[in-house]
């Protein structure tokens, strides 16, 4: 709102400062400024709220050290969150960008699902909360949602690769600056893609489409076939990896703070020209804009921190992890570079693999001896620990630094190949 106000008095009055608000750097940094101060400021007057309405977390005695003291701690903390992010998006970003809208859809989406499953716990006194059928459903939703629209609107496209050189050749120009270098590199107009980025290969971009080739000639045209449920699993993958994430006090929060962090980065040299040049990777027309929503993002999470870290003052609940996950997932396929995922997201991953190796485990040895045997003392992987001792500040600190050289190896596959 305030993007468009100052950029409507810049261009109309031409009133000094007013153009500060075209530049992509000033606005994130309003937006990290903005999400942190509605975080710590409003966070303890939220928290005394919900005290007095006791919205409380229900915790099952699970024999974990210092688990029935959180007892009664306020939850549906994830509202603060949400706020805290959503506030500052509808300030300082650009409201007809479809890349913010997509984002803006998700967090509410997600964040309507995670209170809804929050309620139930809370209000209705059901542990399990919303169903995992529920869960599900709403993901998938999300995914077909997202997924056409990317793959649909005239609005989301690329500019591909050109070849400086023989581009030179053909236009008979003489390239003599790094800005005309970039501006060669791709084709002039943009172009419709399923086109994404992959880590650790040369020539690194792949076209969803080509896996149904098979089909015909109109393959490309019928690429939703598979690009929509890629886009479903992503989404679900990481969302539910989020919420499992979601057990020490901090850690979710923390984990998705460095997340962001580097997603911020990723999409900031996406969206600029002579970065995308430098390296090598693909331009993406607009999606700039989203750097200022994933500050935002950052904001709130490291904001929340002043609350959540150990001993936490308030949980964010299902509100705001399935909403953290799915905002990180579909931030990464808008960008192109949901296959750095499983290296950038290694935390949640490395979560939700130790418990379907547990639950499989578990079941194949029953099946076979009669009796289920576990490869972990408990899962997710992060209360195994737990049931070894580790004091849990400890468990955290270490799995955010873990979390930190995960995301500096996600940032160089930009150049590793």
């Amino acid at each position: 709102m305030l993007y468009h106000l100052f950029t409507y008095l810049d261009k109309n009055f031409d009133i000094p400062g007013a153009g500060l608000m075209n530049y992509i750097s000033f606005r994130a940094a309003l937006a990290v400024i903005t999400s942190l101060l509605i975080t710590v400021v409003f966070g303890g007057k939220i928290i005394a709220y919900l005290r007095r309405k006791q919205v409380g977390e229900l915790v099952r005695d699970l024999g974990l050290q210092g688990q029935k003291e959180k007892e009664g701690t306020p939850t549906m903390g994830g509202l603060i969150i949400l706020a805290a992010i959503l506030i500052p998006t509808l300030l300082f970003c650009n409201l007809k960008n479809i890349y913010i809208i997509i984002m803006l859809i998700t967090t509410v989406w997600l964040g309507v699902l995670g209170f809804i499953d929050d309620y139930i716990k809370v209000f209705k006194k059901h542990k399990a909360g919303l169903s995992a059928k529920f869960k599900i459903v709403g993901q998938v939703a999300l995914g077909i949602l997202v997924g056409a629209m990317m793959f649909f609107s005239p609005d989301i496209k690329i500019k591909e690769k050109n070849d400086v050189a023989m581009y030179s050749q053909t236009h008979n120009l003489q390239v003599e600056s790094t800005y005309t270098i970039a501006k060669n590199k791709f084709v002039t107009e943009s172009v419709k893609s399923t086109k994404t980025t992959i880590p650790f290969v040369k020539n690194n971009e792949l076209d969803y489409s080509v896996l149904i080739k098979w089909i015909g000639n109109n393959y490309q045209d019928l690429a939703w076939l598979i690009f929509i449920p890629i886009v479903i699993l992503i989404i679900t993958a990481v969302s539910n990896g989020a919420n499992l994430t979601d057990g020490l006090d901090g850690l979710a929060t923390s984990t998705a703070g460095v997340i962001g962090s580097t997603l911020a980065v990723l999409a900031w040299v996406s969206g600029n020209i002579i970065f995308a040049n430098y390296l090598n990777i693909m331009f993406i027309p607009n999606i700039g804009e989203l750097t200022i929503f994933i500050a935002a993002f950052v904001g709130a999470t490291v904001g929340f921190l002043w609350y959540n870290t150990y001993p936490a003052q308030i949980f964010m609940g299902d509100t705001g992890s399935l909403s953290i996950g799915g905002i990180i997932a579909v931030f990464a396929i808008l960008i192109r570079k949901e296959w750095l995922l499983p290296i950038l997201c290694g935390i949640y991953l490395i979560e939700s693999v130790s418990v379907i190796l547990q639950v499989s485990y578990f079941k194949y040895t029953k099946k076979k001896y009669g009796e289920g045997r576990r490869i972990f003392l408990m899962t997710p992987i992060h209360h195994h620990f737990q049931k070894k001792g580790w004091a849990e500040p400890k468990i955290v600190q270490r799995f955010v630094l873990i979390s930190i050289i995960l995301a500096v190896v996600t940032i160089i596959t930009l150049k590793i190949r």
